[in-house]
């Protein structure tokens, strides 16, 4: 298994990517989100990899991140989504979102991405929400807590209790945005505790 390919971008298109390694230029198919992410041509890159061989096809996917290379091997182990639908999700939404969206059970931006109906939405959320909170993924939902100090050590401590911090964070950010006013760390850990 090739892990990453790291070298010197050669070219780069909104779908595919060419990175000298060594004097071997290999052609990567990347999702938009990892296009935007890509350096200037000529300069150093280094993407994370997943081979998918097929009887007619070895072909090499990549991405910018680890978190999003992750997600995407999640997301074909759904049935009926292969490769390249896996990649027009993590083209049509960044894997943070992703992640929101399948924890919160949102089937309608599921549906809106080409090629993802009901039946192949609801497939997603069931087959990864669990898989998905048990990754270190953070949905961008916990991002609210960032800087609140309070929520932090909320947080840590629930982490020391034994819970993830992905489904810890999306308890704290329940509790934050159903609250009115500034909870201490005791409250925003108890009012937390109900919801997990």
């Amino acid at each position: 298994m090739i892990a990453y390919i790291q070298g010197k971008l050669i070219e780069k298109t909104p779908t595919y990517a060419v990175i000298d390694c060594s004097g071997v230029g290999f052609m990567l198919n990347i999702s938009l989100n990892t296009y935007s992410a890509l350096p200037d041509v000529n300069q150093d890159c280094k993407l994370f990899t997943h081979l998918s061989i097929k009887e007619d096809a070895h072909t090499l996917y990549a991405f910018a991140s680890e978190a999003e290379r992750q997600i995407f091997r999640l997301l074909i182990t759904v049935s009926g989504i292969g490769v390249n639908t896996a990649r027009m999700i993590l083209s049509s939404i960044n894997h943070r979102d992703l992640v929101t969206y399948i924890s919160s059970e949102n089937a309608d931006i599921l549906q809106s991405i080409k090629g993802i109906g009901a039946k192949t939405a609801q497939r997603i959320i069931i087959d990864l929400k669990d898989k998905i909170l048990k990754t270190d993924i953070e949905p961008t939902e916990t991002l609210l807590a960032a800087n609140n100090n309070n929520a932090n050590e909320a947080l840590s401590a629930l982490i020391l209790l034994g819970f993830s911090k992905q489904v810890a964070g999306k308890a704290i950010s329940k509790v934050l945005k159903s609250s009115s006013g500034d909870l201490s760390v005791e409250e925003l850990i108890k009012h937390a505790l109900k919801i997990l």
